[in-house]
């Protein structure tokens, strides 16, 4: 027992003495001196050796801390999440708060749709963009997401198809904002004029198409927000060697992230809320599937523009019309309903894409030359020579000056 605390238990120097076996003058000595107090060894802390990696991606905007914890996991990471997420608390940029109003919405009445734009850059570090088309339904928060390079009326159209079959079905409406390929604008009774070919696609999708109040994104305040959830939880520090890669990678996310975790606002798993939904069955894909397609004429060379880019087909297409049906990541190419080319879509417009062995069995023939107009040259006319003298008589004297 150390001398100090049997003295402040209240043991006399004689007893402190006898107790220890030390002499009456060591634990005086003791007593005078200023106690020193031993620390233990402190061992790192657990979280150490990754905050350098949790600091470069909070500076690189990836703040969420259920991504963050299990990234450091697959690193060795052995701790809780609780000191992740304190460790990141003080780390993130603050948030102002904004006080809405919360509309419900019954089972398989409702989906949000929503476009974004996205910048990353590509292998040579140029920047570069990507469309995100967005579905909620409304009731259960169920999310489906693709990536493209354009949003124009056909990327509109494949969103919702491929949506529809993400979910097993449709709901009865879709709300949209006042997007050209959608809204055409508003007539003078303030009524919606939808894009024809649109408003068509729609019904044989069968479901009624909605357009949201103009500037007012809280309509549509659950796309909203999942866009947000998208771009903040998913996006930052994102890699991926094309855009099939990305939208696989997106896919795998909602099927193990977004439509599983407990919903911050239902407080259930959207995947467990969609069986609530009871969505109307897709109708037969022969009314909707023709709004998938787009007709372009093949040029001289074996050539099909679309997108900004050129897609080869084989050479004996050359001339002809050629239907295109954008699958997002692909491109299939058909003539009279036969498959003549299948592409990966190009990465960014302006690229050109050749098909292999594109001109196989192109014959070899030496050009014809054409004949056009041409000029001719004819023999100088017979003129009658009359003496110098004649003209002398006729004219008088003959001068060559002028």
């Amino acid at each position: 027992m150390k001398i100090r605390d049997l003295h402040e238990q209240g043991y006399r120097i004689r007893e402190i003495s006898r107790k220890t076996g030390m002499s009456r003058n060591t634990v005086k000595k003791y007593l005078r001196t200023d106690p020193v107090r031993r620390r233990r060894a402190s061992r790192p802390a657990k979280l150490d050796p990754f905050k350098a990696y949790l600091n470069t991606q909070v500076a690189h905007g990836v703040t969420n801390g259920v991504r963050l914890f299990h990234e450091i996991r697959q690193q060795g990471y052995t701790g809780g999440y609780t000191l992740v997420k304190n460790y990141l608390q003080p780390r993130r940029p603050a948030r102002t708060p904004q006080a809405v109003r919360r509309f419900d919405t019954e089972p398989g009445q409702q989906a949000q749709v929503d476009f974004g734009f996205f910048g990353y850059d590509d292998v040579a570090g140029r920047p570069q963009k990507l469309w995100l088309f967005v579905m909620v339904l409304s009731h259960s928060r169920m999310t489906y997401a693709e990536f493209g390079t354009t949003a124009d009326g056909t990327a509109v159209i494949r969103g919702l198809v491929h949506a529809f079959q993400y979910f097993g079905g449709r709901p009865r409406d879709v709300l949209f904002d006042h997007r050209k390929p959608v809204v055409q604008g508003r007539d003078e009774n303030g009524d919606v004029v939808w894009t024809p070919r649109f408003l068509d696609a729609a019904l044989a999708l069968g479901f009624h198409p909605r357009a949201c109040r103009p500037y007012r994104a809280q309509t549509k305040g659950r796309v909203e927000r999942t866009m947000g959830y998208i771009r903040h939880h998913f996006w930052p520090g994102r890699t991926f060697t094309d855009l099939a890669d990305l939208n696989r990678q997106l896919l795998q996310w909602l099927d193990t992230v977004a439509n599983v975790r407990p919903h911050g606002t239902i407080q259930e798993r959207p995947l467990d809320r969609l069986a609530t939904e009871h969505l109307e069955p897709l109708p037969d894909p022969a009314r909707w599937a023709p709004y998938l397609l787009e007709t372009r004429t093949v040029s001289r060379d074996g050539f099909v523009a679309y997108g900004g880019s050129r897609y080869g087909v084989p050479w004996t297409v050359a001339g002809q019309p050629i239907t295109v049906e954008d699958c997002g990541d692909r491109l299939v190419f058909r003539v009279d309903g036969v498959m003549v080319a299948e592409h990966p879509r190009a990465p960014v417009p302006g690229s050109v894409n050749p098909l292999r062995d594109q001109w196989h069995s192109l014959p070899q023939t030496d050009p014809v030359p054409t004949r056009t107009g041409r000029a001719q040259q004819i023999p100088t006319p017979d003129v009658e020579v009359r003496d110098l003298e004649e003209y002398a008589r006729i004219g008088g004297t003959i001068s060559c000056s002028r």
